[in-house]
């Protein structure tokens, strides 16, 4: 499940030539996406950097008569029809076609988020550009992955880890299961997706709150999505996964270096036993406890509650993550447009919370039969009920002076 796909269009094959040739230059600049991972007679599994990692790049004959190119390229090489060899560095392939109906070249690109998380992909592309625009000697000198993964492994002791989160699930013997799904060893299969805008006004008022409570907007999503996981579990103590950015503790540079920094903690919250102020307040204090343990190991978190294995902690995922993205597709390059992506996990119900900065947009991935829509509409619904239990000013005006 954890194979990505982008999908972009080019104006002609010289264009995609240029797009391959940034590329390269760009996995020779970072030895994260030289890594190949390796296991066999080993006795733990280990990240391989490659001098050399020559990008496999496939070209391919569409069929004239087999309908859209887009489709084509994507039923054959998508990434829930595909697989990737990680011992074999880089951790991605491309696979290009001309796509003679709309006079244009078409490009999938396929990669591994054992390398490369949503933050990566975004400074990839940026360092493309700069290839592409002639200003590559205007880059940063690049980070080390290797950096990261020390300042991780030589970070917060196993019990400190242990002892936080003993604290937070000792007493959890239930999963929550929202929906009553529970399978949360599925390939990325079977999943349903949908996309909804946060109302302007809605987002407005919603930062204004945060402030006013001295609190983040991740922090009133976070409880807003418990409030969801509640009414659709039936459970008023729920525990849900969060992703957290990684990067927040990951040494100087840390912000712009390539890698797989991200981690997938529980986070569990206690729906409607304190006012929503009070609610708020303490889940900003629990996230920003949790912020010191963002490179625990899941496993080792899971071990500490009171839910048996193979039984799951939650089926459930939340991720807030900030983008400069607007949408699905956008322009990158004149010569170069972004079709469309997709990425899954192996879980069987994700909410995704893109901060835009000044909007937000919800993305929810969810189980057949289960409809996306309506979670994305619970997930509004929450947060308007939220935002106006945390109500403090009455008049439009003072809103304003609160947004000022």
């Amino acid at each position: 499940p954890y194979l990505v796909h982008a999908l972009y269009s080019f104006d002609s094959r010289a264009d995609v030539d240029r797009y391959v040739e940034a590329l390269q230059a760009v996995i020779e600049r970072h030895d994260i996406l030289r890594t190949a991972v390796l296991w066999e007679g080993l006795p733990e599994p280990v990240q391989v950097v490659w001098r050399r990692a020559p990008l496999e790049v496939e070209e391919i004959a569409l069929d004239a008569d087999g309908g859209d190119a887009v489709q084509q390229l994507r039923a054959r090489f998508g990434s829930r029809h595909s697989r990737l060899d990680v011992r074999q560095a880089p951790l991605l392939r491309l696979f290009i076609a001309h796509d003679a109906a709309n006079a244009r070249w078409v490009l999938l690109e396929l990669f591994h988020h054992l390398a490369i998380d949503h933050n990566t992909m975004e400074v990839v592309q940026q360092e493309i550009q700069a290839h592409l625009r002639g200003r590559a000697e205007q880059l940063p000198r690049p980070q080390p992955f290797r950096n990261f993964v020390a300042q991780a492994r030589l970070g917060v002791a196993r019990e400190e880890h242990e002892a936080f989160f003993r604290e937070m699930l000792g007493d959890v013997d239930e999963p929550t299961a929202p929906f009553g799904l529970t399978d949360v060893h599925g390939d990325g299969s079977g999943i349903g997706e949908a996309y909804r805008p946060v109302d302007a006004e809605l987002a407005r008022r919603l930062r204004a709150r945060a402030r006013a409570l001295g609190v983040s907007a991740a922090s009133v999503c976070h409880l807003a999505w418990a409030q969801v996981l509640a009414r659709v579990s039936g459970r008023e103590d729920v525990v849900f996964g969060t992703v957290l950015f990684g990067r927040m503790q990951g040494g100087a540079g840390a912000d712009r270096a390539l890698g797989l920094f991200i981690n997938t903690l529980p986070l569990r919250l206690r729906v409607g036993e304190a006012g929503v102020e009070a609610s708020v307040r303490q889940t900003h204090a629990l996230l920003a406890r949790l912020l010191r343990h963002e490179h625990a190991p899941l496993a080792l978190a899971q071990r500490c509650s009171g839910v048996a294995a193979p039984a799951p902690l939650f089926s459930g995922l939340l991720n807030y993550r900030h983008s400069a993205a607007a949408g699905p597709a956008s322009t990158r390059e004149p010569e170069v447009q972004l079709l469309g992506a997709e990425e899954r996990t192996n879980y069987p119900l994700v909410l995704s919370v893109d901060d835009l900065g000044t909007d937000f947009g919800l993305t929810a991935q969810v189980q057949s039969p289960i409809d996306p829509v309506r979670v994305c509409t619970y997930m509004h619904q929450a947060l308007e009920a939220l935002v106006g239990a945390c109500l403090l000013y009455t008049s439009d005006a003072a809103d304003d002076l609160v947004s000022v």
